[in-house]
């Protein structure tokens, strides 16, 4: 038999298949009806071990069981968001509390005057002047207290990654990300006398700050010590009488009255940093697009190929996938994931309401506007 033959034969049982394929879909949502009608959960876990395992001892081939696994799993995690499409379809729309940037007046920063973190907040809140606090943390308990109305924080470098502080943070406080912003980050080497290199004792910074200009540090035998913030540590060398030097933006420089003995040594030419603006409740303009999440997923097989299946599905796509340790002595991890798509969409609940019932552990973290 030819080769084209054989694909002929291949597209006729690729044609059967998806005629069968479309059959199933449809008694499945005779079944979301069944279950809607006696307030039934989509996901029922011993079904659907039933299902494979019947699968597996039909297989009658060994090393094809784990595809045909595969297969039927991603059949199920069809129909688990098209039952949950069905479902949902006569909920009533949710209403969500849009951003009002325009009258917010207290606005929390990390840091001091002339920080990064005040210039992502005049990205999206004009002049208006921020409160500045010491640490990522009491930004986050400024928040959730009502003692800010929103927080403005650092996410990622395009450089040195992410700002992992930001997001072991959202683990803890329960709050929203409803704005995002990107800062081109200048960073300098600035003092408070006009020094050469080799007089500084010591350079401070923060960690991002040191990791983005590493290679101008080692090249240049300089020793570091990390610090809390960018402008916090341009504020300490310009009360220090010692040879000391800090890496920071040229404005916050200028305004501390430091000497800059060096200027953009960031390893990469184009630095940028992203911030999230958090809110204690979730807010949702109209023009958002993009949700961000997190959740744990379990030590099981085929777990996270599981997981991306449902939004390939749903034909969402996924701008950034991240994990973080959970810290409890075990080497569980959160994955953080932001993919396109409006809360109001239909696909969007359905996969949503798939992940709430099937994860051990679901929060959505906020929506908004691809900066």
């Amino acid at each position: 038999m030819g080769l084209k033959e054989l694909r002929d034969k291949i597209d006729i049982t690729d044609s059967e298949i998806l005629s069968l394929f479309l059959e199933r879909m449809e008694f499945c949502k005779e079944v979301a009806d069944y279950k809607k009608i006696n307030n039934m959960p989509v996901f029922q876990g011993g079904r659907e071990q039933e299902v494979i395992d019947r699968i597996k001892k039909l297989t009658q081939n060994p090393e094809l069981e784990n595809g045909t696994a595969a297969l039927f799993t991603t059949i199920m995690d069809i129909s688990k968001i098209l039952q949950n499409r069905q479902i949902l379809s006569d909920n009533r729309e949710i209403e969500y509390k849009v951003p009002d940037f325009e009258n917010a007046e207290r606005i929390g920063c990390q840091g001091t005057s002339g920080a990064n973190s005040e210039t992502a907040a005049k990205l999206i809140f004009g002049d208006k002047k921020p409160i500045f606090y010491k640490t990522f943390e009491d930004v986050f308990k400024a928040v959730q207290s009502g003692e800010a109305e929103y927080g403005v924080l650092p996410v990622h470098n395009t450089t040195a990654g992410t700002v992992t502080g930001t997001y072991d943070l959202m683990v803890k406080y329960p709050v929203y990300i409803v704005s995002e912003t990107d800062v081109e980050i200048n960073h300098c080497l600035a003092a408070r006398n006009n020094i050469s290199l080799d007089e500084i004792k010591k350079v401070y910074s923060h960690p991002q700050a040191l990791a983005q200009c590493y290679d101008f540090l080692t090249g240049n035998h300089l020793k570091t010590s990390e610090y809390s913030n960018t402008a916090l540590a341009a504020e300490k060398v310009s009360k220090s009488d010692e040879n000391i030097a800090a890496i920071c933006s040229v404005e916050c420089a200028e305004k501390m009255g430091l000497c800059i003995l060096a200027e953009n040594i960031a390893d990469c030419s184009v630095n940028r940093t992203k911030f999230i603006c958090i809110a204690k409740d979730i807010q949702a303009s109209e023009n958002a697009d993009v949700i961000s999440v997190m959740l744990k997923i379990p030590h099981t097989e085929g777990s996270l190929y599981r997981l991306l299946t449902k939004f390939y599905v749903n034909g969402m796509n996924l701008i950034r996938l991240e994990n973080r340790p959970i810290k409890d002595g075990s080497f569980d991890a959160w994955f953080y994931l932001d993919f396109n798509g409006s809360l109001k969409d239909p696909s969007v609940k359905a996969l949503i309401r798939d992940l709430e019932e099937n994860l051990e552990y679901f929060r959505v973290l906020g929506t908004f506007r691809k900066n």
